[in-house]
């Protein structure tokens, strides 16, 4: 099983990174390394986090307030979004209705 992010999602995480650098010292490697901490977990505990609907599932990072929000997908685990928690809720459901971009695998 492997993971992969739709290019949207991939594009959420690099602006994140790219935020949390600007704000201080080390904080944007910390934010990547928590996202990727989240891919192996979900690449290994696929339904360990409770679907929202049509098997879309979302864990929450420790650290920061954002999620991954991701579905099981023809074996491998597919990213929607790497999602600020406190913006704009559910603006990634419609990745899911329509046929997904080139998904970056990770």
């Amino acid at each position: 099983m492997s993971v992969r992010l739709l290019e949207v999602a991939q594009h959420e995480l690099d602006e994140a990174i790219a935020w949390y650098a600007s704000q201080a010292p080390g904080l944007g490697d910390a934010f990547l390394l928590e996202a990727v901490s989240a891919f192996e977990l979900i690449q290994r505990y696929p339904q360990a986090w409770h679907p929202f609907s049509d098997g879309i599932r979302r864990c929450r990072l420790r650290r920061f307030p954002y999620g991954v929000i991701y579905a099981a997908v023809d074996g491998d685990v597919l990213v929607l979004a790497v999602a600020h928690l406190h913006r704009r809720p559910d603006y990634w459901r419609e990745r899911f209705k329509k046929p997904p971009d080139e998904p970056v695998t990770t």
